[in-house]
């Protein structure tokens, strides 16, 4: 067991993040990825437009901090200030909700793997990056893995889901030393025909792979959060399946796997519609044996009518902002498993899915 002296600290920061009805904003695109959000309402991606945007999230004001417990933030918005000179993190805490870091530096083919199969940079150099982070006020961090399934060339190979598995291990043990919660995010893509059956299968060899990793480095679950797909169809796979279906088979993959010391699961939300991903995981919440508070970590099923909503224009902030609160509510209520649905309308609907998608 890790006797980092954060020990006490990490506990307690990774329940906060994860309490009741509490779940996460992952605002920590990529220059080149929130680009593409950028371009369909097209907005030029610089600088003092990715703040502004980022400015309309974290200033929003009201009951925010009851649905999100944390925000995921990319390294520029870390060190970016408001329209008043007060740093991000700063306003962020004095809400009472945690920020977050992305640490890891995108993913590189692994030669001799099957055809696309990646792993993560970023180790170099992490724990003097980690330390910085804290002293900016971060205090937990993600790191994503990339897996992929092809049933008949049977991808994952051994190989990807071995390298991932350790080095998701090596990052959350410099995290844990540095006074960071590591995000564990090991992400088995949507794309493929496989059926709901096939990604169970899968999801659970990986998360086993992963789990022995943690063990093996050390970790201290109870500071840390695990980050995983639902399991799903592939998205070529024409037979879909409803919330239950995704929730039985997700809830039993994570029973047969994760350990009850892990405080949390938040979910990615991998392209699946706004409705989607909220439904499925409320449907989750209604299952017995949960020992772990299992809750969401989205990304574009948060933000994709909010970006819609705002079109980079300052007049539409505040409607943008209304918008977040609502998804944040809607999936905080499923996180306590109360999400009563709600009406489909073009945007929340719309499918957010990018093939082989990078962050």
């Amino acid at each position: 067991m890790s006797h980092t002296k954060y020990h006490q600290e990490l506990i307690a920061t990774a329940k906060a993040i994860v309490a009741p009805g509490k779940g996460i904003l992952a605002a920590d695109e990529s220059t080149g990825t929130i680009g593409n959000r950028f371009q369909k309402i097209n907005l030029e991606n610089n600088e003092p437009n990715r703040r502004a945007y980022r400015d309309l999230l974290i200033n929003t004001e009201g009951d925010i901090n009851k649905f999100i417990g944390g925000v995921i933030l990319y390294e520029e918005t870390l060190y970016q200030k408001d329209d008043n000179g007060t740093p991000f993190p700063e306003i962020l805490k004095k809400k009472g909700i945690i920020t977050g870091i992305k640490v890891d530096k995108g993913t590189v083919q692994i030669p001799g793997a099957g055809e696309g199969e990646t792993a993560t940079q970023g180790l170099d150099g992490l724990a003097d990056r980690c330390k910085k982070y804290y002293e900016a006020g971060a205090r937990f961090a993600k790191w994503r893995a990339v897996l992929k399934i092809d049933v008949p060339k049977g991808l994952p190979s051994q190989l990807a889901i071995t390298e991932n598995a350790h080095t998701l291990a090596r990052y959350a043990a410099i995290c844990q030393e540095n006074g960071l919660v590591p995000i564990v995010e090991p992400e088995i893509l949507m794309d493929g025909t496989h059926t709901i059956e096939d990604s169970a299968v899968i999801t659970e060899k990986v998360l086993a792979a992963v789990f022995k990793a943690l063990n093996d480095h050390h970790i201290l679950l109870e500071g840390a959060l695990l980050k995983p797909n639902m399991v799903l169809n592939g998205t070529t796979n024409a037979q879909p399946a409803a919330p239950e279906r995704v929730a039985e088979l997700t809830v039993r993959t994570l029973q047969r796997t994760v350990p009850p010391a892990l405080p949390g699961i938040v979910f990615l939300s991998g392209g699946q519609t706004e409705l989607e991903a909220t439904a499925n995981l409320n449907a989750m919440n209604l299952l017995p044996n949960r020992p772990w508070s299992v809750s969401f970590s989205y990304g574009r099923a948060l933000q994709a009518s909010i970006i819609a909503t705002w079109k980079g224009s300052s007049d539409n902030i505040e409607a943008a902002r209304k918008v977040y609160m609502h998804r944040a509510l809607c999936n905080s209520l499923a996180q306590l498993g109360k999400y009563p649905g709600e009406e489909a309308t073009a945007t929340n609907s719309q499918s957010l899915f990018v093939a082989n998608y990078k962050y």
